[in-house]
């Protein structure tokens, strides 16, 4: 049995999965509206609702309807500049926008976990996404969706040196490791956020890339 959300709440438009999402999302003749939040201006369309600012600046003030909520933020360690930093965008700002989409009645929350996700890893990266992704289900959520792909390919606007070195090697790599692109994350997405359930399901990233083809 398939859902077809009218309106969708999208945090991370600017990168490189959430382009892809945005530019699916605004082309689907179902979706009346796209909440989309982000630090720089988006371009037009009728059906773009986007506030711009700091989305922890601007979480308070979002509100309508929204049927399903897609959360697409994350960086790295090295982005972020140290440890607290990369803690305080891809755990407590995703806590922090999960809580949001759920006061504005928001029903299904998809967000872009992680391969390796694990609570007691002992790799401060994959702990992180893991505890990330414990908090979340302890909101009790009625659906949630928690998607790990392995290392994500496709041009970015800033340079990372590890994903460019490892890109070739991730295409060949068999199962879940291998790596998948952005655009197909996208579309695997949004095919999920099409079918209902109840409770949490966690999707890796083989099924994403089937998902998505």
């Amino acid at each position: 049995m398939y859902l077809t959300p009218q309106h969708i709440l999208l945090a991370g438009a600017t990168g490189l999965t959430g382009e892809h999402l945005l530019d699916r999302l605004l082309s689907e003749p179902t979706i009346s509206r796209v909440l989309a939040p982000s630090r720089s201006p988006l371009a037009e369309h009728a059906h773009l609702d986007n506030p711009v600012g700091q989305l922890r600046d601007l979480l308070p003030q979002l509100d309508g309807r929204i049927d399903a909520a897609f959360c697409c933020l994350g960086t790295t360690i090295r982005q972020a500049g140290s440890q607290e930093a990369f803690r305080a965008v891809d755990q407590e700002l995703v806590l922090a926008f999960a809580r949001r989409a759920r006061e504005l009645g928001t029903r299904h929350l998809l967000v872009i976990s992680a391969l390796g996700a694990d609570p007691r890893s002992s790799v401060f990266y994959n702990r992180v996404k893991g505890e990330t992704e414990e908090a979340l289900q302890a909101m009790g959520w009625p659906q949630l969706t928690i998607v790990r792909p392995s290392l994500l390919l496709g041009p970015r606007r800033e340079f990372r040196l590890g994903e460019r070195l490892a890109a070739p090697l991730m295409r060949w790599i068999p199962g879940k490791y291998r790596g998948i692109e952005a655009a197909v994350l996208a579309r695997a997405l949004w095919r999920l956020a099409l079918e209902e359930g109840e409770g949490t399901r966690i999707v890796e990233s083989d099924e994403l890339r089937r998902l998505g083809r």
